[in-house]
């Protein structure tokens, strides 16, 4: 139904900046929120903030990241981003964009995920 695609991961110095996106292909037309979610290394998989595809309103903000992540949409390129600012060791984690799509019942579609490294 829906593709989705993350880059712009990548290793970061503590305080740095990181912009990930998620191109998203197929059935676009469907898409009613997007999210990103993230999963350290042996810990469960967390939300992390979520936009709404047709309005562009952010939806939600994990409060680790509130202040510090910006979450938008290019719906011209049906293109989600996560621009991730003063980043610390904790935000290290595989990154995974997720769509949720009209009369689903929850995120099904992921993408295959971006490593993000904050280094000390």
């Amino acid at each position: 139904q829906v593709q989705l695609v993350e880059s712009g991961g990548g290793l970061v110095q503590t305080g740095g900046s990181l912009r990930l996106s998620c191109a998203a292909s197929g059935r676009t037309f469907r898409i009613y929120n997007m999210a990103w979610f993230r999963q350290a290394q042996g810990k469960e998989r967390e939300f992390v903030t979520a936009i709404s595809w047709w309005s562009g309103d952010d939806l939600a903000y994990a409060d680790s990241v509130k202040g510090r992540f910006t979450i938008s949409r290019d719906n011209t390129k049906n293109t989600v981003y996560l621009q991730m600012n003063s980043l610390k060791p904790e935000d290290t984690a595989v990154y995974y964009c997720a769509a949720h799509l009209k009369d689903d019942g929850g995120y099904k579609y992921w993408g295959q995920g971006a490593q993000v490294t904050v280094s000390s």
